[in-house]
């Protein structure tokens, strides 16, 4: 199976380098050092988490399609009362 990660920085002082990963299909999120402890930490998870759902006989959610895009708000919208 695949699955789409979405890698983010934390931007937390206190964990600098560190990122997230979000699963969007399996509504997950884990975290790790670097893109890289990230990417491994979302494999662990999404593994752990299909084991959990066959072990329960319930149904291993597949991804159909993912879209990932970003919009743009101009920094005068932040300044509307």
């Amino acid at each position: 199976m695949r699955y789409t990660i979405i890698l983010e920085p934390t931007n937390e002082p206190s964990n600098p380098g560190w990122y997230y990963a979000h699963i969007p299909t399996l509504d997950l999120t884990t975290h790790g050092l670097g893109p890289e402890g990230a990417m491994a930490a979302a494999h662990e998870l999404i593994s752990g988490w299909i084991a959990e759902l066959r072990s329960q006989g319930e149904p291993v959610p597949s991804e159909s399609q993912c879209f990932i895009s970003q919009i743009e708000i101009p920094d005068d919208a932040f300044h509307a009362a």
